[in-house]
């Protein structure tokens, strides 16, 4: 198998196929397909908190707009400017986490 390669890439090959045999031996049924599910569950976890952060966020940008301080016809205009600034770009944070994707199909 590995003579069918170019020879820039048996390394690579055979790194890989050493690897595979560990995952093999550390979990027989599974092996690397064991921990590449491991590893997504812990990225869809980890997703799930980091849109629930950005959320509260959010939140409390509201909850201090609409705060009696900010109130005061002199700095609503800045404080909304801020405001819309701060949600866009957390729109923009959003917008890049998308949590549907998988590297399952």
């Amino acid at each position: 198998m590995l003579q069918e390669l170019p020879e820039d890439q048996r390394g690579d090959a055979v790194s890989s196929m050493v690897y595979e045999a560990n995952a093999r031996i550390r979990d027989p049924v599974y092996g690397c397909v064991g921990a590449i599910s491991s590893l997504q569950q812990q990225i869809d976890s980890l997703q799930t908190q980091l849109a629930f952060a950005q959320a509260e966020v959010v939140h409390m940008h509201m909850r201090q707009l609409s705060s009696p301080e900010n109130a005061s016809p002199s700095s609503g205009n800045t404080q909304s400017r801020r405001a819309a600034r701060s949600l866009f770009n957390m729109d923009m944070v959003m917008d890049q986490t998308d949590m549907n994707d998988s590297i399952w199909p």
